[in-house]
């Protein structure tokens, strides 16, 4: 089963449903900001994803830029990143695909054919 974790007013987000929808992917949709990942889950998903912790970070967002977050993250441990992702929804960098033990951040089309589409 995949699980698309992702916000709904977030343009990136409406095109990876618009995709996966075209596509025929079944999905279940778990809201980012009232469902924020937990650290225990972050921990199991940076490795599946194969992206380092601050590839998680939403980077365009509101809270990344008034945190000056892309300072910080440079002296920041991944148990530090991780703590902090886990404190609202809106920090992590979306849509998160999981299907079958791959984790997918962000949506780059290639990247999900590849992933769903390609056996």
């Amino acid at each position: 089963m995949n699980t698309l974790i992702c916000y709904d007013r977030c343009g990136t987000c409406k095109k990876a449903k618009k995709w996966m929808d075209e596509n025929g992917i079944s999905y279940t949709i778990r809201p980012i900001k009232e469902e924020n990942p937990t650290v225990e889950e972050l921990e199991k998903w940076i490795p599946e994803s194969g992206k380092e912790p601050k590839k998680f970070f939403n980077t365009s967002g509101k809270i990344y830029r008034e945190q000056k977050l892309s300072a910080k993250l440079k002296t920041m441990s991944e148990k530090e990143m991780i703590d902090l992702l886990a404190t609202d929804g809106m920090l992590v960098k979306r849509p998160i695909l999981l299907s079958d033990g791959k984790v997918l951040v962000g949506f780059k089309q290639e990247e999900w054919e590849e992933a769903l589409l390609k056996k």
